[in-house]
């Protein structure tokens, strides 16, 4: 549709048409959507300007009488729908909704000034929304420069320059060789304790050469990316979590107990989870054993129907009771060294590893998935555990500056939402612009439209009358004209 959210007309995106077009627009014309989803319909604009344009079934054109402004007409009928006037009366259908034509003239209450009130209170709102919409492109534009600013400073941080002062000063750091060494050490002892666990719970003693099951991680080839600092490497998902990465569980449930506590998807945040939203399923503890979730677990989004957001992931912070995660998320559980310094979320958010989730996911039927094998292949870098904490440190210091930046102007772009109804209202309730005595009455304006329509049947009555007159009085001539033309051929 080619009418914003703000009410202005919109050329960004068109269809051009060859051969002969029915619907036409032209300047001074009302465009007013009247099929779309329910939060959209009404949405209206006004033609500023000449030129030859078509418009779809899915508008109503409005061609106004003499009199009328259809800046003010286009901007009370967008002020309606910002009100959320359409959205309670239009038909619904299966995937849209709709307000016929009929309706629409015959049912929407419209506040009828006198026409120079009208162009008093188009140009007064021309000047101050102008002025608005400028204030608002310039929140945005800096809204967007922090999001690229974000992804700044998360890149610096995986690739070392965010901390390169910090080791200058500290030249004699453990390398991050010798944690990769520990890690896999713990890898596999937590691995052990597990397999041991499960041999208890079982009833069963562990079987002959029972280690030799375990799967060492496949250290990652040096990949084509920026050079890390000498004293990091490269490793990848796999190795830094502790085997298996595990995806939660698929059971109807229902929106209260009894049942065992899961979390919905929407729970997941980038802060961490709302346990809040929960649902509970028909399952016993023993059936969800391994899907506990604990404090400082890491989890990712498995699928999402936008290619930016599946594999975004979040730290569980430390839950109010026992709940379990569905099987929308699959869950990471990495060794205290990483657990605790914070930096694997860092590493998670960062181009470095969203270039490759991107990469590997895959669409079915509209949704974005990743697998458990793409995930545990996603190549990182990992720096020294000490050097690990600056990282944090630095990247928590400027990103809590863009989240308080961030937050200012997300609370100003709604104090401009909330000015620009304000404006609207004014003006729809004849508080806006200062009204004169001297100005046509609008029931004068509406009995001259009135007078103006009628004149306007009774010429195309006479025209049609005329027309019915003629061709009466030629069908005889027509007639003895062909018996001429019969007699001469016989």
């Amino acid at each position: 549709m080619n009418v914003d959210r703000e009410g202005r007309f919109d050329l960004s995106f068109v269809k051009h048409l060859t051969g002969e077009v029915p619907k036409l627009v032209q300047k001074g014309d009302v465009l007013f959507n009247n099929t779309n989803s329910p939060e959209l319909i009404g949405k209206t604009t006004a033609i500023p300007i000449d030129d030859r344009m078509a418009y779809s079934n899915h508008m109503t054109r409005i061609r106004l009488e003499d009199g009328m402004s259809s800046v003010f007409t286009a901007k009370q009928l967008h002020f309606l729908w910002m009100s959320g006037y359409f959205l309670h009366r239009c038909k619904n259908h299966v995937n849209q909704a709709s307000i016929a034509a009929e309706p629409l003239a015959k049912t929407v209450p419209f506040a009828l000034p006198s026409s120079r009130e009208q162009e008093r209170i188009a140009d007064t709102l021309d000047e101050l929304l102008s002025d608005l919409d400028a204030g608002v492109a310039a929140l945005e534009r800096v809204q967007k420069k922090l999001k690229h600013y974000r992804a700044a400073v998360l890149k610096a941080a995986v690739e070392g320059d965010l901390t390169a002062d910090w080791r200058a000063q500290h030249p004699d750091t453990e390398p991050a060789s010798a944690l990769l060494s520990r890690i896999l050490t713990e890898r596999r002892r937590r691995w052990e304790e597990d397999q041991l666990r499960k041999f208890r719970e079982a009833g069963k003693e562990p079987p002959k050469n029972w280690k030799a099951r375990y799967r060492e991680p496949q250290l990652p080839e040096k990949p084509n990316s920026p050079s890390l600092p000498d004293s990091w490497i490269w490793t990848n998902v796999d190795t830094l979590s502790v085997p298996p990465i595990i995806n939660g569980i698929s059971v109807k449930g229902s929106d209260s107990p009894p049942g065992i506590a899961a979390l919905r998807l929407s729970a997941m945040s980038e802060n961490g989870f709302d346990y809040s939203k929960r649902r509970w399923l028909p399952l016993r503890e023993k059936d969800v054993d391994d899907l506990w979730i604990e404090d400082g677990d890491f989890f990712v989004c498995r699928g999402n129907g936008s290619k930016k957001l599946v594999g975004r992931g979040t730290t569980a912070q430390e839950p109010p009771d026992a709940v379990i995660f569905p099987d929308t998320m699959m869950r990471l559980r990495f060794v205290p060294a990483i657990k605790e310094t914070r930096l694997f979320p860092v590493l998670w958010a960062s181009s470095c590893a969203r270039t490759q989730i991107e990469k590997a996911a895959k669409t079915t039927a509209g949704i974005w998935k990743i697998a458990q094998p793409d995930l545990a292949k996603i190549v990182l870098p990992l720096p020294p555990l000490a050097e690990q904490e600056a990282i944090v440190e630095a990247v928590e210091a400027q990103l809590s500056v863009i989240d308080h930046l961030e937050a200012d102007i997300a609370a100003k772009l709604k104090s401009a939402k909330g000015l620009r109804q304000s404006i609207l209202r004014h003006a729809f309730t004849g508080q806006l612009v200062r009204q004169y005595p001297n100005d046509e009455p609008a029931a004068e304006l509406l009995k001259r439209i009135a007078t103006e329509r009628a004149e306007r049947a009774r010429v195309a009555a006479s025209a049609r009358a005329a027309t019915q007159s003629a061709s009466k009085q030629a069908k005889p001539l027509m007639k003895k004209a062909a018996s001429k033309r019969a007699s001469k051929s016989t």
